[in-house]
């Protein structure tokens, strides 16, 4: 059995060698997006001495400054993760069987190539990306979420169309990924190894204080699927299907310089026998005010989702293979400060409801879907963790942050994890009792980061890790079988 932190010089060793030794993988997850530039620090001097500041800071090095007529980034991001006490379970012979002997570490790397050319008017996209994984073991957990050896994530064209009415329009088609609003039913993921892309006819209407957006797509199905090609890195072309259709209409407007309102409403219509046939309709509203020292800030958002599915697509139980009616919902909201100290400290509460399905025998589901959204940034790492979803979820957060220096910021995390209904599942830890007689308190999460700028926009170093310490429905649900779990990562990305 392998502790975790006996592993953190492997796992610096294993990093460093990443970045020193040419890989003969090219190409991996996110976009190269740069990391988010520091917030304005609570005693920053004037605008003219910031801006005399600034100028003399050191340029980040970029191969598209050294070209005329297309623009190069390259970003190569290795994580070494380490699970200890697997959380999730198995159903076998009739009893939920926990995974808790097979630990996991393995090794993620991904990297990204992506070229962008063209005018004013026409405007070309394309992203190649390779994501592997080196040291699964046979019990892994292993999926598309982790491994999409060299495909092409983006490949779109850009055509502005000009000025209609106060703002101005451009059409895009093409494979694209793309953020929207806070990214929990769309999102270009960012801590996960693989990342969102959709074949999509999208328009946008931009003016000084308002978007609009709407867009009609074929999500892309990543291949291969099957366990043994996914743990050998296996190259197999990423396909789309009419089978599987999303669509969606988004605004966003400023109300004021920190806060804006956003209305959306996504289609998702899947159809095909080995899949859950969900054609759900989701609309919902989120507002939203940014931080800053020395003042509140908050968000919160709500949506509906109604339409029919199937509980699940593997399953063999009569319930959950029947089309059923959808009725489901989402809400959260978060309140916070930032103090205009020393450090920036700042602290923020929440708490999040995704329903859950209230009856396995009736004919509604009403568990919530979270699409194609992203949940690392709001509860708490990926990869090969992940133990906390968007459904079937009751859940309060205290989380603190902080910048002790302009390149270090700091993070902690306490979140309750509790099933809103407790006749469905835990879905991260596929482990569920229908009778509900088992309760509801999952367990208790507790996180912490660390992000060093090393070279800020060049090079970061990352350091972070989760434990789960069970709660009364795993031991019950279970039968006595619950454990806490712990995982780890270090992780170093390259910008060029």
């Amino acid at each position: 059995m392998t502790a975790l932190f006996p592993l953190l010089p492997r796992a610096l060793f294993a990093l460093a060698a990443t970045a020193i030794l040419p890989t003969p993988h090219l190409l991996a997850q996110q976009a190269p997006t740069e990391p988010a530039k520091p917030s304005a620090e609570p005693n920053a001097p004037p605008p003219a001495a910031a801006k005399a500041e600034k100028a003399a800071e050191a340029k980040p090095w970029r191969l598209k400054d050294q070209l005329t007529w297309v623009k190069l980034n390259i970003e190569q991001r290795s994580r070494y993760e380490s699970l200890h006490n697997q959380f999730r379970y198995q159903r076998q012979g009739g009893q939920n069987v926990h995974l808790a002997d097979n630990d996991e570490d393995v090794l993620a790397l991904r990297t990204s190539l992506l070229l962008e050319t063209g005018n004013q008017w026409l405007s070309g996209t394309l992203e190649v990306l390779d994501a592997r994984q080196y040291g699964a073991s046979p019990e892994s957990n292993l999926d598309t979420t982790m491994v999409n050896s060299a495909d092409v994530l983006q490949a779109y064209v850009d055509l502005q169309l000009g000025e209609l009415g106060t703002g101005t329009h451009r059409l895009r088609a093409g494979r694209e990924a793309v953020d929207l609003g806070n990214r929990r039913l769309m999102a270009r993921n960012a801590f996960r190894n693989t990342i969102n892309s959709f074949l999509a006819v999208d328009w946008q209407w931009t003016t000084k204080d308002h978007t609009l957006r709407a867009f009609w797509s074929m999500p892309t199905e990543r291949r291969p699927e099957d366990f043994t090609s996914l743990r050998d890195n296996d190259q197999e072309w990423d396909r789309q299907s009419l089978d599987l259709q999303f669509w969606g209409v988004y605004e966003d407007w400023r109300v004021t310089d920190r806060t804006n309102l956003e209305l959306y409403l996504f289609g998702l219509d899947e159809r095909g026998l080995d899949t859950r046939r969900r054609n759900l309709f989701t609309p919902g509203v989120r507002i939203n005010r940014t931080r800053k020292a020395g003042s509140f800030h908050y968000e919160a958002e709500g949506t509906v989702q109604f339409g029919e599915s199937k509980a699940s697509a593997t399953s063999t139980t009569a319930a959950d293979t029947v089309l059923r009616d959808h009725l489901a919902g989402f809400a959260m909201a978060a309140l916070g400060y930032t103090f205009d100290v020393a450090w920036t400290p700042s602290v923020t509460v929440s708490y999040t409801y995704a329903s859950g399905d209230q009856d396995p025998n009736d004919n509604t589901n009403n568990r919530y879907d979270t699409l194609f959204g992203a949940r690392r940034w709001e509860y708490g790492p990926t990869g090969i963790w992940g133990a906390i979803g968007r459904a079937n979820l009751q859940s309060p957060e205290l989380r603190l942050e902080a910048r002790p220096v302009k390149n270090v910021e700091l993070m902690a995390a306490y979140r309750g994890v509790f099933l809103a209904s407790e006749r469905d599942s835990w879905t991260a830890g596929n482990l569920r009792d229908r009778t509900g007689t088992s309760g509801h308190h999952v367990g208790d999460q507790l996180e912490g980061r660390i992000r060093w700028d090393v070279l800020p926009r060049n090079l970061r170093l990352e350091v972070g890790g989760a434990v789960l310490f069970a709660g009364s429905f795993q031991e019950e649900a279970s039968n006595g079988r619950g454990r806490d779990a712990t995982y780890g990562y270090v992780e170093m990305t390259w910008w060029f």
